[in-house]
């Protein structure tokens, strides 16, 4: 996709290829961080600001969604006041039916690996919400990420490994059951 050609057909076929490769995505940023019933609206408008700004959006897909990502995100918080922002950038992982690749089950023990990890999440910070689920569930990478916050790549793996590491600490406060220890556990090779 390239926004510099010139012409309001060419124009308006570039913004239909960015919305079709775009659109889900931002929807899904959206339906994490605000009530399902305002994500439409919210991922309207990012797309009303990416048409209005549409020289300004990067010209390769990935870039362009994290730019998305961005724009989603100061939109979001432009109408959120104290706890209204907090539950906002707040991802919601115990709602998410997907978020396992396992769609109605009712394992007992997937389920009860789901509310521990749910209470481990809800005593995170906002920042630390916002980094792991850049990562986890918009799939950035550190650059792509750091631009969606504003702030440089190393800035963000250094939030993203703190985020990592409070999420451990604050499920390994919980009381010990099979799927705490399952949250808990630390990756081979990995210190963070």
């Amino acid at each position: 996709m390239s926004i510099h050609d010139t012409g309001p057909p060419v124009r308006e076929r570039q913004f239909t290829d960015l919305f079709t490769a775009t659109y889900s995505a931002v929807l899904r940023f959206a339906e994490r961080r605000a009530h399902p019933s305002h994500a439409e609206d919210i991922a309207a408008e990012v797309f009303v600001v990416a048409w209005r700004r549409f020289e300004d959006v990067p010209t390769h897909v990935d870039d362009a969604r994290a730019w998305l990502f961005g724009v989603a995100r100061l939109t979001l918080m432009a109408g959120m006041r104290g706890e209204q922002r907090r539950q906002a950038l707040a991802v919601r992982i115990s709602e998410d039916p997907t978020a396992h690749g396992h769609v109605g089950a009712l394992d007992a023990d997937l389920v009860a690996w789901r509310v521990d990890l749910a209470r481990a999440w809800s005593r995170l910070s906002a920042v630390h919400q916002e980094a792991l689920a850049l990562t986890v569930w918009d799939g950035l990478d550190a650059p792509r990420a750091a631009q969606v916050l504003g702030i440089s790549p190393v800035a963000y793996r250094l939030r993203l490994s703190r985020a990592r590491k409070a999420l451990r600490a604050h499920a390994k406060a919980l009381p010990q059951t099979p799927a705490t220890r399952a949250v808990t556990a630390t990756p081979r090779g990995s210190s963070a």
